[in-house]
């Protein structure tokens, strides 16, 4: 099992809120989109999770993902939901999610890893692999962030 983050970044207030609910759509539908050029997009297989993230300013997550497949084109039927997952080509179908309300702030979690990881708040792609140290450590720390 590999550990990720899917990273979803918005420019401003208003695209933000959109992606907020467009993450909850794809979550519902069972399905999150991966664009063809996604680094580790290759690697992408069932069992793997994935912890959402909302990039700049808000660098909080939101919730976690378990992998039931691996990167594939939409299928006839996925393809008319895509609509529910970015419109890429193609992405993964997931078997578990979680919606985190309240976000779980990315400094929360740095504070809790050591500092001879290298973990970051910023992220350029929107896959990006983490370790399981990493991953156990935002998991245990948005147990603190239960309502």
């Amino acid at each position: 099992m590999a550990h990720y983050i899917f990273n979803v970044v918005g420019p401003d207030e208003a695209t933000r809120i959109a992606l907020r609910d467009q993450i909850a759509r794809s979550l519902k539908a069972g399905m999150w989109g991966v664009d063809v050029d996604e680094p580790h997009r290759d690697a992408l297989a069932a069992g793997d999770v994935a912890l959402l993230y909302l990039g700049a300013p808000d660098r909080a997550f939101i919730g976690l993902v378990k992998l039931a497949s691996g990167v594939h084109d939409w299928t006839p039927d996925e393809d008319r939901r895509s609509v529910y997952a970015n419109h890429a080509p193609g992405g993964v179908s997931l078997t578990e999610a979680e919606n985190w309300d309240p976000a779980i702030p990315m400094a929360a979690v740095l504070a809790a890893i050591a500092p001879t990881e290298n973990a970051r708040a910023d992220f350029e792609a929107g896959v990006v692999r983490i370790t399981a140290n990493e991953y156990a450590t935002a998991i245990a720390v948005a147990a603190t962030y239960a309502p």
